[in-house]
């Protein structure tokens, strides 16, 4: 069966085949959720041509068989074959996988139940009374009815009201009490739509019925941030808002309450876990575009409705048919990130992440000082000598390309949780031993004598090393204890490597799955 579906897979992978071609490896993941392939043809004048077929039914009915036969759902493969018609098959679950981008190799996962906490799981929460005021929450709402109807010339329907019950039932699914404020609202409207179509109220957001509310929150994991695999996450970082401290510093949180939709994957939420200088019931964005961190909208519904109510006053609105936008003032919000180049000569003190990208001579990492709330420091085909300058800023995530190799700027840093280190000189890595909340390691980029010192991490839970560093580590039997997942960082490892490899961190892979054959007929 699996033989028999791994044929017609070859068969595409031959017939897209270059001119002179002499070797394809496809890398591929497929399962329930779709495919994806990487990888390329080789050719005797150069090194990889790309063009691979992705032949989407093929791979799923490979994945299918593959299921059936051993249960991995989905599935990671390789496949490689050659001009005679020769091929191979390696399949496994995608407890590991190929993996590209900054970072190129086989990722093992060893703990597949395991996600890096978030900062925002552990600030300290706002103790601040609530400022929505229910009563003038639902003045304010008439108000803007009124106003939308005479600008359209007539009322806009709207659902029945929810019942106190209903509310109740609502605020028992979701696990958390509805602000007052926005209680209220429910009381005159189930929210703003009627059938499929919208009212969108809430400045180009669809108001959410009750039980569209509890929908979202249920498919969104009661609130939680998607993971998006340990490639991406490792050296994630989540900003603050403006102002301040007052949202968790989250992707997601299952007390952020999502009550209107841009019907894009983006929420206003009503936040019921504020930070320390937030309000209970304060009005937040989240969603798709918003893993970096939320943003702050307004105090409350009752505060955000007023905004409405002003823009109103002021003539500062569109009208296109039945839809009213509502034209927000222009302001140039102060930049929290910055890519490209080098340290501008004023440092924003907003800024949160900064990106130097191809600076010609050692980059001076000291008028980033100004920048209190810098969160994530990359270096990109730049160095640096002198690693002091980060001793004093809140840096989460640090890349750095170093020419001394001196670490001890780290040592005890109280904010780094992920190190992508480059070196042009040997480094010693003692001083990471002090570094309290590191999870994340890359060290394929550096020349590193002691690697045993990173059995000594407290809490490392990933690792990116070459496969020769791998094998020091392995032979010394000094891998991190609490390791969670780790990439073998060699573009020219087969899945057989990564296999064992993976074997010798302590993931079982006797089951793996290996297809030969040869196909009958192949074009030149």
């Amino acid at each position: 069966m699996v033989e028999q579906a791994v044929r017609p897979i070859v068969e595409a992978i031959v017939a897209r085949a270059p001119k002179g071609w002499t070797h394809a490896v496809l890398h591929g993941r497929a399962g329930r959720g779709g495919t994806g392939v990487t990888g390329g043809y080789s050719r005797q004048q150069e090194r990889w041509n790309t063009g691979l077929p992705n032949p989407y039914e093929e791979l799923m009915a490979l994945a299918e068989r593959v299921r059936e036969d051993r249960g991995w759902e989905p599935i990671s493969l390789e496949i490689q074959c050659r001009p005679s018609g020769e091929y191979r098959l390696v399949a496994f679950s995608d407890a590991i996988s190929r993996v590209t981008g900054m970072s190129s190799g086989f990722q093992v996962v060893l703990d597949p139940d395991y996600q890096l906490p978030q900062p925002g799981q552990h600030q300290q929460p706002g103790t601040a009374a609530p400022t929505g005021d229910p009563e003038l929450a639902v003045a304010r709402f008439r108000a803007y009815l009124e106003r939308r109807a005479a600008i359209l010339g007539h009322p806009e329907e709207l659902p029945p009201p929810a019942t106190a019950a209903a509310i109740e039932e609502a605020e028992r699914r979701l696990g958390h009490r509805l602000p007052a404020d926005l209680r209220a609202l429910y009381l005159i409207a189930d929210g703003d739509g009627l059938g499929h179509h919208h009212r969108y109220l809430f400045q180009g957001n669809a108001w959410l019925s009750l039980e569209s509310m509890v929908a979202e929150h249920t498919e969104w994991g009661a609130g939680e941030r998607p993971w998006y695999g340990w490639d991406l996450e490792w050296d994630a970082v989540v900003f603050d808002t403006t102002p301040t401290d007052t949202v968790r510093r989250c992707g997601g949180h299952p007390g952020w309450l999502r009550f209107g939709t841009s019907e894009d994957g983006n929420f206003l939420a009503a936040d019921t876990a504020p930070a320390r200088d937030g309000r209970p019931g304060q009005i937040i964005r989240t969603g798709r575009d918003y893993d970096e961190g939320p943003t702050y909208v307004a105090d409350s519904i009752t505060s955000l409705l007023g905004h409405y109510l002003e823009l109103m006053d002021q003539g500062a609105y569109e009208k296109d048919g039945d839809h009213i936008s509502l034209l927000e003032p222009d302001h140039d919000p102060a930049p929290q990130q910055i890519i490209g180049g080098d340290i501008p000569d004023e440092v924003p003190p907003t800024l949160q992440a900064m990106h130097i990208n191809n600076v010609t001579g050692l980059v001076d990492l000291a008028p980033l000082t100004a920048a209190p709330r810098l969160r994530r420091l990359h270096l990109n085909h730049s160095a640096t000598a002198d690693l002091t300058p980060v001793r004093e800023l809140p840096v989460e995530s640090l890349r750095i390309s170093l020419t001394e190799g001196d670490l001890t700027p780290l040592e005890a840093h109280p904010h780094l949780t992920s190190i992508d280190l480059t070196t042009t000189a040997p480094a010693d890595i003692t001083s990471l031993r002090t570094v309290p909340h590191l999870r994340g390691l890359d060290l394929s980029g550096a020349d590193v004598a002691n690697l045993p010192v990173l059995a000594d991490l407290p809490d490392l839970r990933y690792l990116s090393l070459t496969a020769r560093q791998w094998t020091t580590l392995l032979d010394e039997a000094k891998v991190p204890p609490t390791l969670t997942a780790a990439l073998l960082a060699d573009t020219n490892a087969t899945f057989d490597d990564a296999l064992a490899w993976a074997a010798r961190l302590g993931l079982s892979t006797d089951n793996a799955l290996r297809v030969t054959g040869t196909l009958t007929t192949v074009g030149g």
